[in-house]
């Protein structure tokens, strides 16, 4: 054993080393080879075979030990250690140098049952299966060629650098939208239900990557909250979910509408590489090019074929009087075939116009006879004949008034059998008669 420096007659000081080794030896001398219930957390397996973890008790309380088992001792394990379940170990207690830690060596491990929080995990998952959530159905497609992708996670998370870099390498013409929100501890599961809302509420992205790195089952213990994992599949925006390693299931995973093994994972399966785009675009526009180049000299040959149609306008010309020469037969055989039909049509409509002439004729005459009439009666000879005359002036107008007269004046009287020349002497106007009143 190391003894203690002396720095003084008063006091003793020591090295770091000195005293966890002192206190090692103590806690070895102690408690010897020891056995140990409780819960696995944070199990991990090194490329050296060693097995590191932390053992925990059940029902919620705190108290946390680091164990490590090596190699040699982890060769005999009979199962496969996981997070939450209850194991019992023995072993020996020291203290790991290095970090100044209490450590359990352990030699033996072996398993109890199940742990609580496991059980917890069980029986949720249990319920919200019962209620569809996780039915492969309702799960939406994942837009192909998304506009913006939207990302849940802490603005400290590791996740969030794993992202951004796999989004700066595959498609750097991607626009993010990040959500932040805690992803670990008593708030996170009310914070992530809150960015998930955000996010629906904005409309701004076509994807949303809710993700977190690795860690213990307790770790990831807000993306089994039954309130997250309502809100991931009740989104309206499909989800992918990317939450700790390939070999951590989460109830998010299950019920977001694609799992990614890992935040990276998840963001190479939000958007396609964009260099494999523009190999698509470039196989594309190669084919557009094409069959572009095809329908121009397809064109070109066709124009080539009227050049040479046009090039023997005769030949084309001797066509068309062929043609009409063929027709000109035709034509006139048609003509006499239609003559020939209406040959029988005048005779019978000679006739009708005849007799329909005939009654128009008729109807004209006894129109123009009673005209005649009305006409003789209103002859001012036919008067004189009833043995009036008329008088006449000097220039054979009839004198129509008594006033027009002067005496001397010369006027000729005209009857229905001759005339006579006369000489006014007199003129005497006629004096109105006066309305008889009647009788009171």
């Amino acid at each position: 054993m190391i003894e203690p420096s002396v720095a003084s007659p008063q006091r003793q000081v020591w090295s770091v080393g000195a005293l966890l080794l002192a206190t090692g030896d103590t806690l070895a001398a102690r408690f010897g080879a020891v056995a140990v219930r409780g819960e696995l957390s944070g199990f991990s397996r090194a490329a050296s075979g060693h097995c590191y973890f932390s053992l925990k008790d059940g029902g919620g309380a705190q108290a946390l030990l680091r164990c490590a088992m090596f190699r040699r001792a982890a060769s005999l394990l009979d199962f496969r250690p996981a997070d939450g379940q209850q194991v019992e170990l023995r072993g020996r207690l020291g203290v790991y140098e290095p970090r100044g830690e209490l450590q359990m060596v352990v030699e033996s491990l072996q398993r109890v049952g199940t742990g609580t929080l496991y059980e917890e995990f069980l029986r949720l998952k249990a319920r919200l299966e019962a209620q569809g959530l996780f039915d492969p159905a309702r799960k939406r497609p994942i837009a192909t060629l998304p506009r913006a992708v939207g990302i849940v996670t802490s603005l400290q998370a590791a996740a969030l650098h794993d992202v951004l870099t796999a989004f700066r390498r595959r498609a750097p013409q991607l626009r993010l939208v990040v959500y932040p929100s805690p992803v670990q501890g008593a708030e996170a599961p009310a914070a992530l239900v809150a960015a998930l809302a955000a996010a629906n509420l904005r409309q701004e992205v076509d994807t949303l990557l809710l993700v977190r790195g690795g860690g213990s089952l307790e770790d990831l213990w807000a993306f089994n909250d039954e309130r997250v994992v309502h809100a991931v599949a009740g989104s309206r925006i499909p989800v992918v979910c990317g939450v700790g390693h390939e070999t951590d299931i989460t109830l998010c995973d299950l019920a977001a509408d694609l799992r990614a093994p890992t935040p990276t994972a998840a963001a190479e399966l939000a958007a396609p590489a964009r260099a494999d785009l523009l190999a698509v675009l470039d196989v594309r526009q190669g084919a557009m090019q094409r069959a572009l180049a095809r329908a121009v000299d397809r064109q070109a040959q066709r124009l080539d074929t009227l050049a040479l149609r046009l090039g023997r306008p005769a030949a084309s010309v001797l066509a068309q009087q062929g043609r009409l020469q063929g027709l000109g037969p035709r034509l006139m055989q048609a003509l006499r075939l239609q003559l020939a039909r209406q040959g029988q049509v005048p005779g019978a409509l000679a006739a009708r116009l005849q007799r329909a002439a005939a009654v128009q004729l008729q109807r004209a005459q006894a129109g123009l006879d009673a005209r005649t009439q009305r006409l003789g009666a209103l002859d001012p000879h036919q008067v004189l004949h009833r043995g009036y005359a008329w008088v006449e002036g000097a220039d054979g107008r009839p004198v129509v008034s008594a006033l027009a007269l002067q005496p001397g004046q010369q006027v000729t009287a005209v009857w229905a059998d001759g005339r006579a020349r006369a000489t006014v002497q007199d003129v005497a106007p006629a004096v109105p008669s006066k309305p008889t009143t009647p009788a009171p």
